[in-house]
């Protein structure tokens, strides 16, 4: 297959990590996993006692953040390994807000277009398609009910020891929806050239195997 990008968006907790990280490894594509890097970044703010609602505190520190994805899916906030840390509760719950100013996405939109300039990768997220890479090869949204995005990410946190309950994920994912289909810079939505795949019936065997066609009939052999 020639050089592919394939762009994944949808909403939160509508598995695109897991779809992306799975095919892209199929394909021997790079996955880049951007929602991971604004994890990192309300990491920081978070650690740093910055309010995440207040976009002119959260913007002034975008010179003191550097931010890695390494191989194994390790994630480097200024040296340190925060992948762990970056799926706790109060990074879930802020997240969106600082996806939400402009200036931290341009900065950050930035770093990902360079990781898919010269390479075949798999790129998920909430604009990608839209923004980031609108000239993607491939574009995919998928989604999944509340009730089953919920369910998933609840047995998730509970493989990693992340206490919660599945009531509390469904407020937390209602109100990230509302934040990231309102937000007034590259909010979520469906490009109009992308395939729309509801998985809520649907096993994550299932889903691979669903985008890999899609990218086979997309892209071509």
């Amino acid at each position: 297959m020639k050089k592919t990008i394939v762009a994944i968006d949808g909403p939160a907790a509508a598995g695109k990590s897991t779809i992306a990280k799975r095919v892209a490894k199929k394909l021997g594509f790079t996955y880049v996993d951007t929602g991971a890097m604004y994890r990192a970044y309300t990491y920081y703010v978070l650690q740093h006692g910055i309010d995440p609602k207040d976009e002119k505190a959260c913007v002034a520190v975008i010179p003191q953040v550097d931010i890695e994805l390494k191989p194994n899916d390790i994630v480097l906030c200024n040296g340190e390994d925060v992948t762990k840390q970056i799926r706790a509760n109060d990074v879930s719950r802020n997240v969106s807000f600082i996806a939400s100013y402009k200036d931290i996405r341009l900065a950050l939109v930035e770093a990902q277009r360079k990781l898919a300039n010269n390479v075949s990768c798999v790129m998920d997220g909430r604009d990608i398609g839209t923004y980031v890479l609108p000239n993607a090869d491939v574009k995919i949204y998928q989604v999944a009910s509340v009730e089953a995005r919920a369910e998933r990410r609840y047995l998730e946190n509970k493989d990693k020891g992340i206490p919660c309950t599945i009531e509390e994920l469904k407020k937390d994912i209602d109100t990230r929806d509302y934040i990231d289909s309102n937000r007034d810079f590259a909010p979520l939505r469906k490009a109009e050239d992308a395939i729309y795949l509801d998985t809520s019936n649907m096993s994550i065997d299932e889903v691979v195997d669903k985008v890999l066609a899609i990218i086979e009939e997309k892209a071509g052999k």
